[in-house]
């Protein structure tokens, strides 16, 4: 496999670190895929999930580390997670693990029967089918490297909720690639629009780059997810500046990588 060239750290207010190769590797990647599709997956498709996993998880990291810092503390806890993702709405990803984490309940919302009555909670399924949930330790090594790069650690409960949102973030990275490759390209984009009860409507978005619309259109077989088919996903998973930063990153990343 190639090696990955180094890139310089990207800077300006609000930004994460970057190291010079993704921490979550190829193989973890293409075994995310397996999970959910039989389709072959192209390295060049597994260095760029990988990257955009990475910036994603950084610019959390990130987040997080700032309202820590606001504390002089450099340990990472779960309210500095909850802290980042209010403050920036573009970080709430993975939201299948919310479900899953003490973390963030009460903010997934209650559950009533018919007759008023709070709902229990879900009991965990005894499938076989591999999840994002129960893969999610494949993570940690990751996590933490980032967290280093960072200069910063965690506690445990904040590095399990790290590596449950990359785990669920790719997963669902994966299955959109897939669905971009049945599908022949993509028809929606990511985004989101603030508003508060009773202001006036917000005027459209302005159109897409040409960049983006080019991927709305896919060509090639339809057995291997590719590079494009996984820049295209990350439209359908990210908005803002954090769709654009990961696209960019991505880009960088596998430009000097072997399509096969």
């Amino acid at each position: 496999m190639t090696a990955q060239p180094a890139r310089p750290e990207c800077g300006g207010p609000g930004t994460a670190l970057v190291t010079d190769a993704s921490p979550f590797k190829p193989p973890l990647v293409k075994a995310v895929f397996r999970d959910v599709t039989p389709m072959h997956v192209s390295r060049t498709a597994a260095w760029a999930a990988a990257s955009v996993t990475r910036t994603v998880l950084a610019q959390i990291i990130d987040g997080a580390r700032r309202a820590a810092a606001q504390e002089a503390r450099k340990k990472l806890v779960p309210g500095d997670l909850l802290s980042a993702i209010d403050r920036n709405v573009e970080l709430e990803v993975g939201s299948g693990w919310y479900d899953h984490s003490p973390t963030f309940r009460g903010l997934t919302g209650v559950l009533y029967d018919a007759e008023g009555v709070v709902a229990p909670s879900r009991k965990r399924s005894r499938s076989r089918r591999p999840s994002a949930v129960a893969g999610a330790h494949r993570f940690e090594a990751g996590v933490r490297k980032l967290l280093r790069s960072q200069g910063v650690t965690a506690v445990p409960v904040m590095v399990r909720d790290l590596n449950g949102i990359a785990s669920v973030f790719l997963t669902d990275l994966a299955r959109s690639a897939a669905m971009v490759v049945r599908e022949g390209g993509i028809k929606r984009f990511g985004t989101v629009t603030l508003m508060m009860p009773g202001e006036p409507d917000p005027p459209p978005l302005p159109p897409l780059d040409a960049s983006l619309l080019a991927l709305s259109t896919r060509t090639g077989d339809g057995r291997t997810v590719g590079r494009d088919d996984v820049l295209a996903a990350t439209t359908i998973q990210l908005f803002g500046d954090l769709r654009q930063r990961a696209l960019t990153e991505a880009r960088e990343a596998t430009r000097n990588t072997s399509a096969d």
